[in-house]
């Protein structure tokens, strides 16, 4: 029988959030041994994740923005520990949970406590791992030049208005890129490495992605003539008609060579380098997700 034990590492900015309380409040009076602690820096999810499991707990819950959900992933899965995770999605654009599947108002989604956990996969790049995508070039540019006060003020929509005023600093970046079976050189727009399907803000740039295939999903945009044209469609979420000129792969892992250096957004942490290996990592986490989960094969 399942443990009915479980912490919730919260990010500190959602303290004060009655919803989150109040559908903790009712998993308690429904069985469930639920704790919380609350980040307040840099390493703290870390932190309170050993603390949790040196304490026994059989499942954690991340609560906060993509950043803390991978935060919490990346120190279970390091820990390689048999504990599972649930997600509590109070983020920005909560890319992840969305096309998980998991809902995303806080008694729902800790409903999903009672459904057995998946293994799922991760992504790996220099020692850093990621539970949802990498991504590369413009829409990288755009995700880490948001404001955060737009970000609370128009959700999603913050990273298309920002798009929009950064037309101006468009460049294309240079890239190689090697795996099985797989080789392509060139300049290109945008880059999408994913274990999930979408990133900055509800741009499904994998839409084939599932977390338990052992393969990440990698979504290149060419330079093209009309690179307003083609970063418009991007940004607006019309992504049908940049796959009919993108290029797409499924593959086990993926090295990246950039002379000129390029930048990356990891779930929300920054990185810079010119040469980098992407590798899936089987099964590294178990999570809870909806039986009928859209990332879920079979």
């Amino acid at each position: 029988m399942q443990q009915r034990k479980a912490l919730l590492i919260l990010h500190g900015k959602q303290a004060l959030n009655a919803e989150v309380r109040t559908a903790v409040e009712a998993r308690r009076k429904e069985g469930w041994q639920l704790d919380v602690r609350l980040t307040w820096e840099a390493g703290d999810a870390r932190r309170l994740v050993s603390e949790a499991l040196y304490a026994g707990y059989p499942t954690l819950i991340a609560g906060g923005g993509d950043g803390t959900l991978r935060d919490v992933a990346e120190a279970m899965a390091l820990a390689k520990t048999g504990a599972s995770l649930a997600l509590l999605p109070l983020g920005t654009a909560n890319d992840f949970a969305c096309a998980a599947g998991v809902p995303l108002e806080p008694l729902a989604a800790l409903a999903l406590l009672d459904t057995p956990a998946q293994p799922i996969d991760l992504g790996e790049v220099d020692g850093q791992l990621f539970l949802n995508m990498a991504t590369g070039g413009f829409g990288c540019n755009v995700t880490a030049n948001t404001p955060e006060e737009l970000k609370r003020t128009l959700g999603g929509a913050a990273y298309f208005l920002t798009g929009l005023t950064r037309f101006a600093e468009v460049q294309s970046s240079f890239g190689r890129f090697t795996g099985p079976d797989f080789q392509w050189e060139g300049d290109f727009l945008a880059l999408g490495i994913g274990n999930g399907r979408q990133a900055g803000g509800g741009h499904v740039l994998c839409p084939r992605a599932r977390v338990n295939d052992g393969l990440l999903d990698v979504f290149i945009v060419p330079a093209a003539a009309d690179v307003v044209g083609t970063l418009g469609t991007l940004l607006s979420g019309s992504i049908n008609g940049l796959h009919s000129v993108a290029l797409s792969a499924q593959l086990a892992w993926l090295e990246v060579d950039a002379p000129g250096c390029l930048d990356f957004n990891l779930d929300g942490e920054p990185m810079a380098s010119n040469r980098l290996r992407f590798t899936a990592l089987p099964a590294a986490l178990s999570l809870h997700l909806p039986e009928n989960s859209p990332l879920l094969v079979g």
